[in-house]
């Protein structure tokens, strides 16, 4: 019997597999719908039962004589001096709440640098460069040939030209060359797109984990732009991969306390001087994962701004869990016995990464999930409290809080375990993904390329809420929350403007 005829039943019945696996789509179709509209329902409790009431009460007054109707307005003329306090404290209130409201926070635009193509580093070019150096052992290097290929980068990931010589030149003055090209890269490109002049800047805040020169990077980009000299700068050290978030809380909290301004945000890392050139295996891995990059982002707390902006800032959270020991030394830069210095990564780090998740989205939860999630996650939390039940914690359904996710394109194995955990589909981690292979392991850029992954092809929508979540040494688990003011489409000179087309790669 060939393969395309039925299959045949023990009791001699023809049966299409087909057939039995319909019923099956179809419980998993209608449980669906029933989550749906379990939701629908949850979440629109209060409206359902207001309607009746209204309704009501409308009939009700429709059948007032005109009588009652004047006697009320006397009882209102009488009790004339409770209704002006009232009044007045009505104002009174309003004006307080208006006063001492956290202004909003709109992002106008944001640019990331795009490598030129002389940058371009292939996974066998990288290899042989490292072959060549004459510097790592043979099982060194055939580990690192085993981290590339697994790893999820492409073909097109950029290095920094120091990296290019052999062996690199990782002198000061290369690290400053790098810092200069990528953070004026997408300076330039912001204020062109923005036509924002650069002394309207107020509020500068630039982060880089591994590179602090003296004078600053934020010192670096006031002198190159020449912004003014009562500008509130900040620059951000040793924070790791997830301090594009802390920038970002960190220029909200200055925006609040100063009206009618702009801040810039600026997110990199550089890696000149930061590749590890030993042969310890745990401090191997960031030699195959980081490469070239870095993002600029403009925020305004002016009203007016708000018809011209693309998101609005709704939430941050940030979760460290720092006084762990063990997550304190699970991403540590430190030497190795040849007095090498690497960043080395514990083989702990995805188990500490969940602990760290599960506490930030303990925080953000109740901010973001509709009510029908949180009600569902706390009576399973009382029944496995109260009767010791043996019932696994539910996991609260974040696709319907957002319709975007950013997660820190840190490696193949932090997307995956995210996307497990969370029970996300292959559509919602596909600019993570998708950055992972073109750009690589930017560090704190990375939410930013993925953002405009969406953007170039063409998802994001007015109203579309967008989760940035990425994860630093310390060790940290930080969360923004966005929401589109528009269709928002990709600005230009954007990083996905020529190849965005190519995209998404399939099977990586």
């Amino acid at each position: 019997m060939s393969s395309e005829q039925n299959s045949t039943t023990p009791n001699g019945a023809h049966q299409n597999p087909q057939a039995r696996r319909l019923p099956d789509f179809l419980l998993s179709v209608n449980l669906k719908y029933v989550k749906l509209g379990y939701h629908y329902l949850v979440s629109h409790l209060l409206t359902l039962c207001l309607v009746p009431l209204i309704a009501v009460t409308i009939l009700e007054a429709s059948r007032l004589d005109p009588d009652d109707i004047h006697q009320l307005w006397l009882n209102l003329q009488y009790n004339l001096v409770s209704v002006i306090v009232f009044s007045t404290l009505l104002v009174f209130a309003s004006t307080v709440y208006i006063l001492t409201r956290a202004r909003p926070v709109y992002l106008l635009d944001y640019s990331c640098y795009r490598p030129p193509a002389h940058l371009k580093v292939e996974s066998h070019w990288f290899m042989e460069r490292y072959r060549l150096s004459g510097v790592f052992e043979k099982s060194s290097l055939e580990f690192q040939r085993k981290v590339l290929e697994r790893s999820g980068l492409g073909e097109e990931t950029c290095v920094p030209k120091s990296m290019h010589s052999i062996p690199p030149t990782a002198t000061m003055a290369e690290a400053r060359e790098e810092a200069e090209q990528v953070m004026f890269g997408a300076l330039d490109n912001l204020f062109a797109n923005t036509n924002v002049k650069p002394k309207d800047i107020g509020i500068l805040v630039v982060n880089c984990s591994c590179f602090n020169p003296t004078p600053s990077l934020s010192a670096m980009i006031i002198n190159k732009y020449k912004l003014r000299g009562n500008i509130k700068s900040f620059n951000l050290g040793g924070m790791g991969c997830s301090a594009g978030v802390i920038a970002i809380d960190l220029a909200k909290d200055m925006l609040q306390a100063h009206r009618n301004t702009y801040a810039v945000v600026v997110s990199t890392e550089n890696i000149t001087q930061n590749g590890y050139f030993g042969n310890k295996k745990s401090m191997l891995i960031p030699n195959c994962l980081f490469r070239i990059g870095a993002a600029a982002v403009l925020l305004s707390n002016k009203s007016s701004d708000r018809r011209r902006a693309k998101y609005k800032l709704l939430h941050v959270v940030r979760t460290h869990c720092g006084a762990d020991d063990k997550a304190f030394r699970c991403v540590y830069q430190e030497q190795d016995e040849l007095g090498k210095t690497g960043v080395s990564l514990s083989k702990d780090l995805m188990a500490i990464a969940g602990e760290a998740l599960k506490a930030n989205i303990t925080t953000l939860g109740p901010l973001v999930l509709p009510i029908s999630e949180q009600f569902q996650f706390l009576l399973t939390l009382i029944a496995k409290k109260l009767f010791n039940a043996k019932i696994k914690p539910y996991i609260p359904d974040f696709k319907l809080a957002f319709e975007h996710f950013c997660i820190h394109a840190g490696g193949r194995a932090v997307i995956d375990e995210l996307e497990k955990n969370l029970q996300l589909l292959p559509e919602h981690v596909e600019a993570s993904r998708m950055t992972l292979h073109r750009f690589g392991n930017t560090s704190s850029s990375s939410i930013w390329y993925e953002l405009a992954y969406i953007e170039a092809k063409g998802r994001m929508r007015k109203g579309n809420r967008v989760w940035q979540i990425a994860f630093g040494s310390g060790f940290k688990c930080n969360s923004a929350v966005w929401q589109a003011l528009k269709n928002a489409k990709p600005s230009a000179n954007g990083p996905w403007e020529e190849c965005i087309n190519k995209y998404p790669v399939q099977n990586i």
